[in-house]
């Protein structure tokens, strides 16, 4: 009988005398390592429940600093569109409001002839109930008026907002200005 002599051979595949080969088994199994932990850590980040969160979050925001824009913009010369936006951007008591004084509101733009334009200038989510649909902001804006034979006038105002969830998306239900503070 022969004896064999041992070499590190195990099922006929010799490790010990090929070392490329081991280094490029061993930087396989990292790499899969790599790509399973990646795989995993993206699925987890994915389905997070913190980034649906941020996304109303910033859902929110974007509607309620376009609402509030809107409400700080009137043409006299486009009123009625101007007012149908108003109207299109609220919803509760603040669209009530604009709904019943509308008539005598437009009449009293037109008789002014003023233009007025607002910018978002920076905006935070102060609240947020994304279960019960509702939330908070707070804006800062400038507004510019421009009034027949004037030069424009503008004012930055800081606002707060109160939105509410509807069919249609977040939806301005109350606006103010914010108490100055210190």
């Amino acid at each position: 009988m022969l004896l064999k002599r041992r070499t590190g051979q195990r099922n006929g595949v010799s490790l010990g005398g090929r070392p490329l080969l081991t280094a490029a088994l061993a930087l396989t199994l990292l790499a899969a390592g790599f790509a399973a932990w990646t795989g995993w850590s993206w699925y987890a980040a994915a389905h997070d429940s913190t980034a649906a969160t941020g996304q109303l979050r910033d859902q929110v925001l974007a509607d309620g600093e376009q609402a509030v824009q809107n409400l700080n913009t009137l043409d006299y010369r486009s009123v009625d569109q101007g007012l149908d936006v108003w109207q299109s951007s609220t919803t509760g008591d603040l669209h009530s409001q604009f709904t019943q004084g509308r008539a005598q509101f437009e009449q009293q733009v037109k008789t002014a002839q003023t233009v007025t334009t607002a910018k978002i200038l920076s905006g935070a989510v102060t609240e947020l109930d994304g279960k019960a649909g509702k939330a908070s902001i707070m804006v800062a804006v400038r507004i510019t008026v421009t009034a027949p034979k004037a030069a424009p006038s503008t004012k930055d105002s800081r606002m707060v907002a109160d939105l509410t969830r509807t069919a249609a998306g977040w939806k301005l239900s109350a606006l103010g200005q914010a108490a100055e503070g210190s």
